[in-house]
Formats: structure tokens, C-alpha cells, sequence
């Protein structure tokens, strides 16, 4: 597994940092004006260590075959990875974006080594109305048929919608895109939703940041999709799967959709992102 660390001097924690599908480490890095999108940038800035990961088949990480690409695969090696940097770092914080949540959460819950979870562009609610469109028109890209990625000029509708269309943001976008596994929804599904949670045994402080964001947020429908009207609403609505974590911070960037640190207000949920992780 491959990464980008980045350590400030004296940076006693670390924030390991997960992508979501058909992203690799440049989520977090983002190139196009970096001072606003650069999530690595804004945490090193606040004196934190960041290890931007590419998840097993994307970037310079190892690409087996698909098949063997599950979300639980993907935690476990997150999970290594850890261990070589806890004799560096006091705190260590897995977060993730999209399914890199749903990743994030199984290894938090499963190996108890990290000292606090964030999770961004993800709820246990999944909104199934917009999830299964933007998975029915992605294509084959990779090493073999099970590995895809999204159809050319889809990305502002299918992750940055209703955010404002900046040309250059959804350039660095579409020209960064990179795979994920069907394999890896599937357990994403199993042991991220209201099915079997596996974040019940999270037992550290969990942050959850959201956008408007129409693929976990609630249209009406019962189940799909939680409650986003405010970080409040929010927090009722997904407490009942944190019930081991001894507090659970929520916030909303309003304005975005799901890949919010494109957001021109991403800021703002930086630097929420820099308190809650002094608190830990």
C-alpha cells in the first residue's frame, strides 16, 4: 500500500487518511487552488502528520485482481500500515472519504488501534435512489473487468452536485480519477449500513463531516438517506450506531455535495477538522 506522509516538525499525531472510490491520494491533495482543497495542507498546517493513502488497486499502490478487493481487505491493510507508525506517533486517527469511511470504520472496529475516526462523505444510511445510478454507469477500467471507474464528464453530477460547476476543480477531478472493486461495495454495504454495523465497536471519539449531499442524505424515502438538516439532526440520527464511542462530533458544509473538499467553503470544515483533532 502506498502513501504520501507528511510530517511537520514536531507533530506528535497522524492522521491516516483513506479515499473513496474512484479517488486515490489526490482527494486529499487536491492540485487545483491547494490553499483552499488541500486537506494534507490545512492539517500539516495545524501541526498534524498526514499519510494520504491509494488503496490497493489504485495509484502506486499493488493491484491484484479485483476479486480479492473488499472493503475488509482494504481495512486490513490500513491496519498494517498503522502499526509500523505507532511507535513514531503518540495519536493516531483514521479517516476516510465515501466508502474510505466505510473502510475506516471496519478497521477501527475490528483492530481497536487508533485513537479516533473521521468520517467524511458517508452515513449508515445509504440513499439507494442516487447510489445505484452512478455505480450503473460506471465503466471497466484497470486490470480486469471488476475493477471501474465513472464515465467521462459524470464526476460534477455524480459527486459535486449541487455545489458550484468550477471548470478547473472538475478538471484536476476527472483528469486525477482512478478505480475502485465492485468487490469493495459489497461488504461497505454489509458492515456499514443498519444490517450489521460494525462501527458499534468503535470505542474512540468519531467526527462526521458531511455536505448536502444527496447520496447519504435524506430525500423523504424511509432508510435512505440520514438526516442532514443540521449537524444536531445528524448527530441523532447516527449516535445509534456510535454507541461504544464516548463522543461523536458531527458538521455540515453546506453549499457541496459529496466530494467536499472541493467545496470553495472546504475551509471551514478543515479547520473543524483541526479542533476536533486537538481534542483528541
Amino acid at each position: 500500500m502506498a502513501g504520501r506522509l507528511c510530517v511537520p516538525t514536531g507533530a506528535t499525531k497522524i492522521q491516516v487518511l483513506i479515499p473513496g472510490g474512484t479517488y486515490d491520494r489526490t482527494y486529499w491533495d487536491v492540485g487545483f487552488d491547494p490553499n483552499t482543497h488541500s486537506f494534507t495542507r490545512s492539517q500539516n498546517a495545524s501541526g498534524f502528520a498526514t499519510l494520504a493513502l491509494d488503496r490497493l488497486g489504485t495509484g502506486k499502490s499493488s493491484k491484484p485482481l479485483s476479486a480479492l478487493v473488499t472493503a475488509s481487505t482494504q481495512a486490513s491493510a490500513v491496519h498494517q500500515v498503522i502499526q509500523t507508525l505507532k511507535p513514531r506517533f503518540s495519536k493516531v486517527i483514521v479517516a476516510g472519504h465515501s466508502i474510505g469511511s466505510a473502510m475506516a470504520m471496519i478497521e477501527a472496529g475490528t483492530w481497536h488501534d487508533v485513537d479516533g475516526v473521521l468520517v467524511t462523505g458517508f452515513t449508515h444510511k445509504m440513499n439507494y435512489i442516487t447510489v445505484v445510478p452512478v455505480l450503473a454507469n460506471m465503466i471497466p477500467a484497470g486490470l480486469d473487468l471488476g475493477y471501474l471507474t465513472t464515465m467521462p464528464d459524470t464526476r460534477y453530477n455524480s459527486f459535486h452536485k449541487p455545489g458550484p460547476l468550477v471548470p478547473g476543480a472538475i478538471s484536476f477531478d476527472e483528469s486525477t480519477k482512478d478505480v475502485f472493486a465492485a468487490t469493495e461495495a459489497v461488504d461497505t454495504i454489509l458492515l456499514n449500513t443498519v444490517i450489521i454495523p460494525i462501527s458499534r465497536q468503535i470505542s474512540v471519539p468519531v467526527m462526521i463531516a458531511l455536505g448536502n449531499d444527496f447520496h447519504f442524505c435524506s430525500s423523504g424515502v424511509p432508510l435512505m438517506g440520514s438526516d442532514c438538516s443540521s449537524p444536531a439532526a445528524l448527530k441523532a440520527d447516527e449516535g445509534q450506531f456510535f454507541p461504544s464511542a464516548p463522543s461523536l462530533n458531527t458538521f455540515i458544509l453546506n453549499g457541496y455535495g459529496h466530494s467536499i473538499n472541493y467545496a470553495p467553503n472546504a475551509p471551514d470544515y478543515l479547520s473543524a477538522v483541526a479542533t476536533w483533532t486537538k481534542s483528541i
